[in-house]
Parts: C-alpha cells; structure tokens; sequence
C-alpha cells in the first residue's frame, strides 16, 4: 500500500525511530554514553522537583503532627512506651519528634540539590530511598490491611514511583555519571 501524501506530492516528514517494547539484554546492559558538556535532561530537574515535593509533603505532615499532637497523644491506640504524660514530657516528645523529622526532610533536601547538580551517588540514594519507601507501604498494604488513601499514603506512594522512574531513566543515568572515564 502506497503512502498517500507521495501520489498528492506533499512532502514526506520524517516519522522518529520508536523504541521497542522489548529490547534485547544486551543492549540494555549497554553503558550509556558519558559526555562531560551534556545539558541537563528534563529527567534530573523533574527527579529533584519532585524530591522538593516530597520535602514539601513532609513539611505539611510536620506541621500536621504539630497542631495535633494533644489528639494524638489522646488517641488510646498510641502506645508511647517509656512516654513521660506530664505536659513538660509531652514538650519534649513533640520537640524530639519534629527535630527528627526536620533532620531527615534537610538531608532530603541536600540530596535534591545534589541530584540537580549531577551527582551520581546522590541519585541512586534517592533511588534506594524511594524503593524502601514503597516497599514500606506495600508491605503495610499487603501484611497489615492498611488501605492505600489520598489523605494517607496515596501522594508520598505516587512521588516515590514518579521518582522511582524519573532517575533510573538512561538519560538521568548518563547525565549524573557523564564525568565518569570509560
């Protein structure tokens, strides 16, 4: 079957190579190729953009811990062992809580920074850091029945697998190792 648009003599544009769905082990063991003037692809600035999100996520859950910790602490299904009750306790486990909690959102961060600015070992700790985080909530999907919610786990999950598939791109690998020798 001839193709249309050459019997009307309109031209012909070309159509761009499709990967395949499937590709041989062997190609995709291929190291990518390391250029050290490679421009920043859009896989590294939306990986970080999308770490910043998550520290942003982070932030509201903080802050949300923070105006409700008199409920939480009401809660009789909280269990604080070795928990002082007194006000003056209950002080210091909200200042111990948000101080670790703002600990690992600067480190989260950090690490965002670094992803942008092409760091290879940055990347793949974010990388490790979201499959422990999604495997987290599979597993209190899977063994505790805990039910997959917007207000709950739904958004950190979703930034997690966006991330997930942002920076084990080819493109995001090359660009972070793109100093390296061959």
């Amino acid at each position: 079957m001839k193709d249309e648009r050459a019997s009307t003599g309109e031209a012909q544009t070309p159509v761009p190579n499709k990967r395949p769905a499937f590709e041989p082990p062997g190609r995709l063991l291929k190291p990518t190729g390391y250029h050290p003037d490679m421009r920043r692809p859009p896989t590294i600035v939306a990986g970080s953009a999308l770490v910043l999100l998550r520290v942003l996520a982070g932030v509201a859950v903080l802050a949300g811990i923070a105006t409700g910790w008199d409920a939480i602490l009401a809660d009789p299904d909280s269990v604080l062992d070795g928990f002082d009750p007194s006000p003056a306790g209950s002080q210091a486990a909200l200042w111990f809580v948000v101080a670790a909690g703002s600990t690992v959102l600067l480190i989260d961060l950090m690490l965002a920074v670094f992803v942008f600015r092409g760091h290879n070992w940055a990347r793949v700790i974010v990388m490790i850091i979201a499959v422990g985080s999604i495997s987290t909530s599979f597993f209190a999907w899977w063994a505790q029945g805990q039910e997959i919610k917007v207000e709950t786990t739904f958004l950190s999950l979703s930034l997690d697998i966006l991330l997930l598939l942002a920076l084990s791109s080819r493109s995001a690998a090359a660009y972070a190792r793109r100093h390296e020798r061959r």
